[in-house]
């Protein structure tokens, strides 16, 4: 009978490591092929003889004597100065993310001490901007921004981006904010501290994990934004993701597609490192947001 028991387990346990062996297997292999592809010449990646051509690098070896080459890296980033596209996508990102924190934990904070009942509306009103489409809302700022001549620039897609995101981050802090004790706050203010000195002194040592959390998704909608910036931003100050949509179709003309490719494993490489550093404060940010203190 307990060697039956003991089967079980172990049955269970090959079978559903077979099946995330398989899952991550299948997710990874797009990204994994792409970056491999982005070492090779376009007659070898796109080949239509065969998939081993981009696999063994045979046209590769052919116009540059080994079977990987650098030249799409060196075409988009030196050539057509892909790096310009990186800094503008890292100072969108930082400024949303950054703006988006500070307003969100604020408003968050105080809705979630107060017993007002103007804050459901608040909330309300907060998720239905949030549930629009963003194009929707774009298209209502154009106007205001050519008669003030301040389209193109990256500020103005930054404040659209923090008010496209604000929705989000006021939700998700205040979630979290909801799930610490009253009591914390009050015993701060019993042991004579101000409410903003109990908020920074009691309060946010606890929210770290929560204010990670929605910071890394932040994060994630500013370097990831394609309708906003695409539409708000000139080409000169173009971020990664509209700089490489209009980047392929223009190299496809010109013959250069592997200037995109090298482009787009750029442009994913970073997000990797970012949820692998994060990974164990986004766990635990998301696991405390969903149960109740």
């Amino acid at each position: 009978m307990s060697t039956i028991a003991n089967r079980r387990p172990l049955s269970l346990a090959i079978t559903s490591t077979a099946f995330v062996l398989v899952w991550l297997a299948l997710a990874a292999f797009p990204y994994i092929w792409t970056v491999w592809g982005s070492f090779k010449v376009e007659a070898d990646f796109f080949s239509r003889e065969t998939w081993q051509n981009a696999l063994f690098g045979i046209k590769t070896i052919q116009q540059t004597g080994e079977p990987f080459t650098g030249s799409g890296y060196y075409g988009a980033w030196i050539e057509s100065q892909f790096w310009r596209s990186v800094i503008n996508t890292a100072i969108v990102a930082t400024c949303v993310t950054t703006i988006s924190l500070t307003l969100g934990t604020l408003g968050g904070y105080a809705l979630s001490r107060t017993a007002y009942r103007y804050k459901f509306w608040i909330l309300i009103i907060a998720l239905v901007f949030r549930a629009m489409p963003d194009i929707t809302l774009v298209s209502g700022y154009l106007l205001p921004f050519f008669q003030l001549n301040i389209w193109g620039y990256l500020p103005t897609a930054i404040i659209v981006l923090v008010a496209l995101n604000q929705p989000f981050t006021l939700w998700m802090l205040y979630s979290f904010f909801v799930n610490i004790p009253k009591e914390l706050d009050e015993s701060a203010l019993v042991d004579g501290c101000s409410r903003f000195q109990a908020f920074r002194l009691a309060v946010m040592p606890v929210m770290w994990p929560g204010v990670i959390t929605t910071g890394l998704f932040s994060f994630l909608l500013g370097y990831n934004d394609f309708a906003v910036t695409s539409m708000l931003l000139t080409q000169e100050n173009q971020t990664m993701i509209p700089k490489i949509s209009s980047f392929l179709f223009k190299i496809q003309a010109e013959g250069h597609v592997m200037y995109a490719v090298a482009a787009v494993v750029s442009a994913t490489a970073p997000l990797f490192v970012l949820i692998m550093f994060f990974q164990r404060q986004l766990v635990a940010g998301l696991t405390a947001g969903a149960v109740k203190g």
